[in-house]
């Protein structure tokens, strides 16, 4: 009993963390579906080729999304012709940085490590997108054929909708579509991260950490399944590298764990398949490892900013706006569930 009542505790406050950000994410991926052309999306992200995975990547870095705010954002780019690796290379490089966490990185960790984390972002992202495109084979017949010409109406003759419409359209799509569309496989996700979080306590990382290349394997084993967001982690990373911790294993982390958790893995393999999910993991294992073992040489060879003493995390939300988005999120998944009328 004392065990289930842990795992139950452990993910209902991975929910609570996630809420804000997943509302959020629904939000945008609403706003992409409604406001942003299919023509437009094909034509930038639809291809197997080169170009789609870099402007994926591009259009990622800057966006202040989580690894589970991005999960809608990406599977409506997926739903209006974006290609696999597109959305891999979207997946990666969006919740390993954003401009919230950017900013914080820089006040931190020092301006080297804030521009080698942009950059390997980028570098991440755009390997699993090319690796997607070379090993996993689709055809893009064009979102034209795949598609009616409203999203709204489904009308295919010539129309204009006026703002009023297309607002409503966007919380419809966002808020009963997506959840409709993900939220069993959140609900799994949240279970499983809550029983992973209670039998690997946060106290495990800065107790039986090592130093060198073995931390970097545990740091990785550790990020994959775990939910932290990019600016969370940051934090946990200097309190690291401030006890002794090798630059290169902190660095791991800091992709590892914002980049995938146990929610993005499932939500991968469901709309991508196991060829991608193979490839996304892959991706963010080998190029975490080499980028980090990267950074060590070069953190040896220059003379970085000393790193800032912090006090403790701040929430970016208060408490009761994160019971009060977990509350709407958990009806809302209620509300998809409902017996659909024949």
């Amino acid at each position: 009993m004392q065990i289930i009542t842990g795992i139950l505790k452990e993910s209902y406050l991975l929910f609570n963390k996630m809420s804000p950000y997943l509302l959020f994410g629904f939000l945008f991926a609403g706003f992409l579906h409604i406001f942003l052309s299919p023509k437009t999306i094909a034509r930038h992200l639809g291809k197997n080729n080169f170009l789609s995975v870099i402007k994926a990547a591009l259009l990622g870095v800057p966006l202040p999304l989580c690894s589970c705010g991005v999960i809608p954002a990406a599977m409506s780019l997926r739903k209006e012709g974006a290609s696999r690796g597109a959305v891999l290379s979207f997946l990666i490089s969006t919740p390993t940085t954003g401009v919230d966490s950017i900013l914080a990185t820089y006040s931190l960790l020092g301006g080297i490590f804030t521009v080698y984390r942009i950059i390997a972002s980028f570098i991440t992202g755009t390997l699993a997108g090319l690796l997607s495109n070379i090993f996993i084979k689709e055809d893009f017949h064009g979102i034209e054929q795949q598609a009616p010409k409203c999203r709204m109406c489904h009308d295919e003759e010539e129309h204009v909708h006026g703002l009023g419409d297309k607002i409503k359209g966007l919380f419809h799509y966002a808020f009963i579509d997506l959840v409709a569309d993900s939220g069993k496989a959140l609900v799994a996700g949240v279970f499983i991260g809550g029983v992973i979080t209670f039998f690997v306590p946060e106290e495990f990382i800065s107790t039986y950490m090592g130093s060198g290349f073995s931390a970097m394997i545990i740091m990785l084993l550790i990020g994959i399944p775990m939910y932290v967001c990019a600016t969370a982690s940051i934090p946990i990373a200097a309190a690291l590298m401030l006890k002794g911790m090798n630059p290169g294993a902190a660095f791991v982390f800091l992709v590892a764990g914002p980049a995938t958790n146990i929610v993005t893995i499932t939500v991968v393999l469901k709309s991508l398949g196991k060829g991608a999910l193979v490839i996304y993991l892959g991706s963010i294992a080998v190029a975490s490892l080499v980028l980090g073992y990267c950074l060590d040489l070069i953190w040896k060879r220059v003379h970085p900013e000393e790193i800032h003493h912090f006090i403790h995390e701040k929430m970016l939300f208060p408490e009761s706006a994160s019971i009060a988005t977990s509350a709407i999120l958990f009806l809302l998944i209620l509300y998809s569930l409902r017996p659909k009328k024949a």
